[in-house]
C-alpha cells in the first residue's frame, strides 16, 4: 500500500511539473525571438561602436589635413611676394625692371 501511494505522489509531482513543460515547449518560438533580437541588440552596439571610432578617426585625418593645407597656403603666399620671387628667379639671370614700362600707342601717337 505504501509503494502505491508513494507512485501515486510520483504522479502528482510528474502532472504538477507537466503543464510547466507544456508552456516552455508552447513559447519556444518566443523565446528564439527573443533570442533573435538579444543578438541584433549586441551586433547594433558593435557596429555603432565601430562607425564612432572610424568617425573619429576620419574626423582626426581631416584636421591634419586642414592644418596641412593652411602651411602650405602659408607657405605659397610667403613664396609669391615680390622680394621672394627675385631671391628665387636670381640664379637664372632675371632681375627686376627698374624702369617703368613705355606705353606702345603714346609712343606712336602724333
Amino acid at each position: 500500500m505504501a509503494v502505491a501511494q508513494h507512485e501515486k505522489d510520483a504522479r502528482r509531482e510528474w502532472m504538477k511539473i507537466l503543464p510547466a513543460q507544456q508552456w516552455v515547449v508552447k513559447n519556444v518560438p518566443f523565446f528564439l525571438y527573443l533570442s533573435v533580437l538579444a543578438v541584433l541588440y549586441i551586433y547594433n552596439g558593435h557596429y555603432a561602436e565601430k562607425k564612432i571610432k572610424d568617425i573619429n578617426r576620419t574626423a582626426g585625418e581631416l584636421k591634419d589635413l586642414q592644418y596641412e593645407y593652411k602651411t602650405v597656403k602659408s607657405e605659397l603666399m610667403f613664396m609669391q611676394k615680390q622680394s621672394e620671387v627675385i631671391k628665387l628667379v636670381a640664379p637664372f639671370g632675371l632681375k627686376q625692371i627698374v624702369r617703368p614700362t613705355i606705353r606702345l600707342h603714346d609712343t606712336l601717337a602724333p
